[in-house]
């Protein structure tokens, strides 16, 4: 089998020499090359023609993000993006992501030794996946004088009863702000659990809000759940769907990692089964692994509803693709489709 090819772009000599370690260790991906800025990286692409890169989002002569926007334009590949977990790389690191970027790890902390396996079965896992990922070209969309833009009509439905949860992870960020954009204001109220770290979870619910007519907010501990509004899980955090009397609520749950994540997406569609049921449209995106298909199916015994996004316009096809082996999906779509069938099946 042949190795992944993987080029490394990173200022720090240090974070080079890393990663060419940890990767070293590896039977299946072999470094190429490293380049210590962007106009290096745009030389070696063309003579080692990578498979995949790790690039750095602070870069010395061309900032990650500008060298990132040209590449998907002109020589689309799969990158993952190399973080700070800040407030400000969090901005950054979603920006990458609406570039194109397939998925994104933190920095390596070279002072923390006992931190670094781990460290390293992500790193390595992520670019594995990435090596399989489908990457399109970014299309540079002109603005256009006057917005022409069809919104979708609001409906006064009576959706008070309802709740769409949504799981996802790789690719997930930009698939559910398509969604978004598609819906209504007055769309059933939304409870989201996506693979995030807690620094970017303001964030992420700053760019749905934005997104859409929806209002997007991170979900309190007893908040009332309401139509038009998206509940996103914090970071640290499993959100869970309960009841209190006749209205629904969120809960959150600091307990320990479930399919090695925290929030899970598992927990969320757990709590949805026990307490919605047939009131329930559960949707699964793109992500790697399978969190949250065993409980989409429970979903789907207790009566809800579900749809998972098809393979081809998945980043990933590993939660939506075991949610479907399970049995768990009645439908799956493309990811355009899926607002429309939602706000149809509310209908």
């Amino acid at each position: 089998m042949e190795k992944v090819k993987l080029l490394i772009v990173d200022d720090s000599a240090l974070i080079r020499q890393m990663l060419k370690q940890i990767f070293s260790e590896t039977d299946d991906i072999e470094v190429v090359g490293t380049a210590s800025d962007p106009l290096i990286a745009r030389d070696k692409i063309k003579a080692l023609n990578p498979d995949v890169l790790t690039l750095d989002v602070e870069m010395p002569r061309m900032d990650g993000l500008t060298f990132l926007r040209n590449l998907m334009r002109l020589r689309p590949m799969p990158v993952v993006m190399i973080s700070t977990l800040t407030a400000k790389g969090a901005e950054v690191t979603l920006e990458a992501l609406a570039l194109g970027a397939v998925d994104f790890v933190a920095k390596p902390k070279a002072d923390v030794p006992n931190a670094l396996e781990e460290y390293a079965d992500e790193i390595i896992g992520k670019v594995r996946m990435a090596a399989k990922a489908k990457v399109k070209a970014l299309e540079i969309v002109k603005p256009a004088a006057s917005s022409t833009a069809v919104q979708p009509p609001s409906r006064h439905f009576q959706t008070t009863h309802k709740i769409v949860a949504v799981g996802s992870s790789t690719g997930g960020t930009e698939a559910f702000k398509r969604i978004v954009k598609m819906l209504p204001a007055d769309a059933p109220a939304m409870v989201v659990t996506q693979h995030l770290p807690v620094a970017f979870s303001l964030s992420f619910a700053k760019h749905i809000d934005e997104a859409g007519q929806m209002n997007a907010c991170i979900a309190a501990d007893g908040q009332l759940i309401l139509p038009g509004n998206i509940y996103i899980a914090p970071g640290d955090r499993h959100l869970r769907v309960a009841r209190d009397g006749a209205r629904y609520i969120c809960r959150l749950d600091d307990g320990p990692l479930v399919n090695r994540h925290k929030p899970s997406v598992e927990v969320l569609f757990e709590s949805v089964a026990e307490n919605v049921g047939k009131n329930a449209i559960g949707v699964m995106l793109t992500g790697m692994g399978a969190d949250g298909a065993h409980a989409m199916l429970q979903m789907r015994v207790a009566g809800a509803y579900n749809i998972v996004q098809d393979e081809s316009s998945s980043v990933v096809w590993g939660m939506p693709g075991e949610a479907f082996k399970q049995g768990a999906a009645h439908q799956v779509l493309p990811l355009d489709s899926i607002a429309a069938r939602i706000m149809t099946l509310i209908n």
